[in-house]
């Protein structure tokens, strides 16, 4: 099953849930994409696919500048995953798949 789409995501973070939509455009054993929200939007870094789980790193500038590591599993239309935010740990990735 191809990982590409968009997903609606929350990530529950210090500053409470925040919504987003996270993009997904495969290119091998690679992918690009974004993350955009109520922070803004994040160009996903170092897109890296093994199976059904993604690896990706971004770097957030608002609220303060902060680089993140995330790895998500994706379970047919559903994605779950942990985003590590430095002194802030991890925080928890959810989401769904929109329909084509």
């Amino acid at each position: 099953m191809s990982l590409a789409g968009t997903y609606d995501c929350v990530t529950n973070t210090p500053l409470g849930k925040q919504k987003g939509v996270l993009t997904v455009v495969p290119e091998g054993d690679a992918f690009t994409g974004n993350i955009t929200g109520d922070l803004g939007a994040m160009d996903i870094r170092d897109g890296r696919i093994s199976g059904q789980t993604l690896s990706w790193k971004m770097k957030m500038t608002s609220p303060m500048p902060m680089d993140l590591d995330c790895t998500a599993q994706v379970d047919g239309e559903r994605i779950t995953g942990t985003i590590k935010a430095g002194m802030f740990g991890s925080m928890e990735l959810t989401g769904t798949r929109r329909s084509a």
